[in-house]
């Protein structure tokens, strides 16, 4: 499956997905990064990873229906089959995901639907929530909405900053992510009626029961 990554800045998890594609049994690869940002630290990652990019600014085009045609092209020059938003800080139209047909995704840190949009760790902390974690899902026009393909979670512990918090979701993040890709990848999920559904072997159920996630950790 060939891939397209779209950044706005440093790229964290499209390094970690260019990481996952660099291996030679995973089912996708990494064809191109598209950035809105030309400073975007991420570009440095497709170079390192000999991946072509290319910048599409937002300041170039004087609407965002012209932004979004342009964006388009490149998407399709690349020949992509699905869309990755890796920190790609935009919102897509109706009319440009209508052309994807659930193949464009994202990833979120938060277990959706709580704390949707920006500042989730704060928001988070505020809140007092003992768990966290991030959400991989299909994008729909809404913020930080649709069908929910992987999710993983984290402890909030009492002490926690926000700094701290983040870096926590953020090394689960670069798990789930490339987990969601590979069972797209592989045809192990659809969407149907809006959710995401298994295709193929079922979950071994005995090989989770039993298991959870206790915060904060119980001595």
């Amino acid at each position: 499956m060939k891939v397209a990554v779209l950044i706005s800045g440093r790229g964290s998890n499209l390094k970690a997905l260019l990481a996952a594609c660099a291996c030679p049994e995973f089912p996708a690869t990494v064809v191109s990064v598209i950035s809105d940002n030309p400073d975007a630290g991420g570009l440095a990652h497709a170079d390192a990873f000999g991946v072509p990019k290319t910048v599409v600014a937002r300041a170039d085009y004087d609407s965002k229906t012209a932004f979004e045609a342009g964006l388009q092209a490149a998407i399709r020059q690349s020949e992509a089959d699905l869309v990755c938003l890796a920190g790609f800080m935009r919102l897509l139209s109706a009319g440009f995901l209508a052309q994807w047909d659930d193949r464009i995704i994202n990833i979120h840190p938060s277990l959706l639907p709580s704390f949707r949009g920006l500042n989730t760790h704060e928001r988070a902390l505020e809140a007092g929530v003992r768990i966290s974690g991030c959400t991989v899902h299909v994008v729909r026009p809404a913020m930080d909405e649709g069908p929910i393909l992987v999710q993983a979670a984290v402890p909030v512990l009492p002490d926690d900053t926000t700094d701290d918090l983040a870096s926590r979701v953020l090394s689960v993040e670069h798990r789930a992510y490339p987990l969601a890709l590979r069972l797209i990848a592989e045809g192990r999920v659809r969407v149907e009626k809006d959710q995401v559904v298994g295709v193929g072997k079922p979950i071994d159920r005995s090989a989770i029961e039993g298991s959870m996630l206790i915060a904060p950790p119980v001595p």
